[in-house]
Parts: C-alpha cells; sequence; structure tokens
C-alpha cells in the first residue's frame, strides 16, 4: 500500500475544510493498513517475509499516524487565529466606538471652567 502525502497551506481558502477531508482519507488509509497488518500473521508467507511485511506496515501506520496528528494540529491552529482576529476586530471595532463617543458626549460649556463642577461646596 501507498502513503500518499497531505500537504495544505493555511494561507489557502477552505484550507480547513480540505484539511478535514485530508484526515478523513487518512483515517480511511489508517483502517486499511491496520486491516492489513492483522491479516499477515494468518497469511501462508514464510516467518522472514510475515516480519518484514509487518514492520513495514507499522511504520506505514506511524506515518499515516503523524500526518493525521499534523493536520489537527494545524486545523486547531487556525481556529485559534481565527478567534484571535475576530476577538482583535471586536477590540478595534469598540475603541472606535469609544473614540467617537468621547468626542461628542462631552463637548464644554462656553466659559466653563474644567475641574469646578457643581458638587463642590465652598466655605468663606
Amino acid at each position: 500500500m501507498q502513503i500518499t502525502s497531505a500537504t495544505s497551506s493555511s494561507s489557502n481558502a477552505g484550507a480547513g475544510a480540505g484539511n478535514a477531508s485530508n484526515i478523513n482519507r487518512l483515517q480511511k488509509q489508517l483502517r486499511d493498513l491496520t486491516e492489513e497488518l492483522r491479516g499477515v500473521a494468518s497469511s501462508d508467507m514464510d516467518a522472514k517475509a510475515k516480519q518484514e511485511k509487518a514492520k513495514l506496515l507499522q511504520s506505514q501506520i506511524q506515518m499515516v499516524q503523524q500526518q493525521i496528528t499534523a493536520l489537527q494540529r494545524q486545523m486547531q491552529q487556525e481556529q485559534m487565529d481565527k478567534a484571535q482576529a475576530q476577538l482583535q476586530q471586536q477590540q478595534d471595532a469598540r475603541a472606535a466606538r469609544e473614540r467617537t463617543g468621547s468626542a461628542t458626549v462631552q463637548p464644554r460649556r462656553a466659559g466653563a471652567q474644567p475641574g469646578l463642577g457643581k458638587s463642590v461646596d465652598t466655605f468663606a
């Protein structure tokens, strides 16, 4: 059985969906390899050939598992990056609203002295 490489780029549009598809494909390949490995024990090959075939299949299984893990990590990172970007957008929008709001909410009256309000009591 041949190992196919799963390559994708986080800069590609829809990379998350492509990664999910690649993971599904690799999981099927993993099941096939595992089933093939189980079949080696009951095959009519000599002991040395069985050992070599089992060793090869185990290596392929390990490589497929590593590819799945890498794709899962990439998907998780993409989700975290997306969430971070959304949070940053929200913070930027809030800051813009606050800047705009502070300029229009607190106009000063002509002749008013800063710092002196109606709540200051003076005693003579």
